[in-house]
């Protein structure tokens, strides 16, 4: 097993409401040449949690922290006017709290992150800091 040493939270960008999940991520990924998804676990609408790339695999969702991270990608992040929006539902909060509980127990020595703090970007579309303190992880 890797050593993890980070969680990092991911959204698809894609507008609320878009129900896809880790197929449709896993066509979009190999289409841009990757080997598999880029993710280890995907959120759905529903919140069912998906299996992506395996825990063991290093992953391929940011760049410089793959090697011993674990990516969990949650469905949407994007209004309908593809502005960067939280649009996690409560099944998605209430899965996405549950898995970063398990994998806390898993790795307690993994911090958690959310994508935009080592890219130039809005990904998760939520701040995870806030997030963290709100369920008291």
């Amino acid at each position: 097993m890797r050593q993890i040493k980070q969680i990092i939270i991911h959204c698809s960008a894609t507008p609320e409401g878009r129900n896809i999940g880790a197929t449709t991520i896993r066509g979009w990924h190999k289409e841009r040449g990757f080997s598999d998804i880029g993710y280890h676990y995907v959120i759905r609408l529903d919140g069912t949690i998906e299996e992506g790339r395996p825990i063991e695999q290093i992953g391929a969702h940011c760049q410089g922290h793959n090697r011993n991270s674990i990516g969990i990608c949650y469905i949407g992040g994007l209004s309908q006017d593809r502005q960067p929006k939280d649009t996690r539902n409560v099944a998605q909060y209430r899965a996405m709290t549950q898995l970063l509980e398990q994998l806390h127990e898993q790795f307690p020595e993994a911090t958690i992150h959310g994508h935009s703090e080592f890219a130039n970007k809005a990904c998760p579309c939520f701040n995870v800091n806030e997030y963290l303190r709100s369920i008291k992880l």
